[in-house]
């Protein structure tokens, strides 16, 4: 949207703003649409939502309103829905508050169904994630190798436009290929953009079914640990040192944490000998 908006030529001698809007497929509305910032209180409860929804990830809006009120807070569901839109939240218990994929867009099958993935490169997997700032937010999306946990790209913005996912994803595809790519229904993940760059490259696409718990569970336990053991704790107050401070994080995570899954080896070591 952003791109398309710049497109837009205020002064164009020839075209009028609503013409222009037309041709760029943009909606006149949303050319003059400024977002408002978070104030200070919604970042506030932003920060006690992302917290929660590591801890119950099932929680939908109502759930967390209930909790949030239980916590002394006066919220409403229509508040909590608003927060939680803004930070790409779903409770992933089945039902109507499930993720909705992009109406345009198609939508693949998982296909890991009593699938043994038994080595890297088999299947790689993709997640995006709120991050607490202490003025605004930020979101990040990682690629990373199923079967070793292995962190292949990362990448960072601040709005959750499909590029910054694209950029993760040809970082990946620089070092290998996977055979399956398995992400959300997110419209990031749908869109002709990410789908064809995949097709491209002649690699298979899941997409989890709605309301399954499980089947992206290992980025979810990514997301709880670079969160409780770097985010959290560092509290990075510019985006510049969020972002060098992720740098260090994911190459400690890749190289030098043992992980309890891969019986106390590295992501990398297993990334790079294949066996757990």
């Amino acid at each position: 949207m952003d791109e398309r908006r710049a497109l837009v030529e205020p002064t164009h001698p020839e075209l009028s703003i609503e013409r222009q809007c037309d041709l760029v497929g943009l909606a006149r509305s949303s050319y003059y649409y400024q977002p408002a910032p978070a104030n200070a209180a919604d970042l506030h409860l932003m920060r006690l939502l992302d917290e929660q929804y590591l801890r119950t990830p099932f929680y939908g809006s109502r759930r967390m309103t209930v909790w949030l009120q239980q916590q002394g807070y006066e919220v409403n569901r229509k508040r909590v829905q608003r927060l939680m839109r803004w930070m790409g939240l779903v409770g992933i218990a089945p039902g109507p508050g499930t993720s909705q994929p992009h109406s345009a867009h198609p939508v693949y099958p998982y296909l890991l169904r009593d699938v043994v993935v038994e080595r890297p490169n088999q299947v790689w997997c993709s997640d995006i994630t709120y991050v607490p700032m202490p003025v605004g937010f930020m979101y990040l999306v990682v690629v990373m190798d199923w079967f070793s946990r292995y962190v292949l790209a990362w990448e960072l913005s601040n709005s959750l436009e499909v590029g910054f996912c694209l950029v993760a994803l040809e970082r990946a595809l620089t070092r290998r290929q996977p055979e399956i790519f398995n992400s959300d229904q997110g419209g990031q993940f749908t869109s002709p953009a990410f789908t064809g760059r995949l097709e491209q490259a002649q690699v298979r696409i899941s997409m989890d079914g709605r309301g399954r718990t499980f089947d992206n569970i290992f980025v979810e336990r990514l997301w709880r640990t670079v969160k409780y053991e770097d985010i959290y704790l560092k509290a990075y107050p510019t985006v510049p040192e969020l972002y060098q401070g992720l740098r260090g994080y994911f190459e400690f995570y890749n190289q030098a944490r043992p992980h309890q899954g891969l019986n106390y080896q590295t992501p990398a070591a297993v990334y790079a000998g294949g066996q757990p």
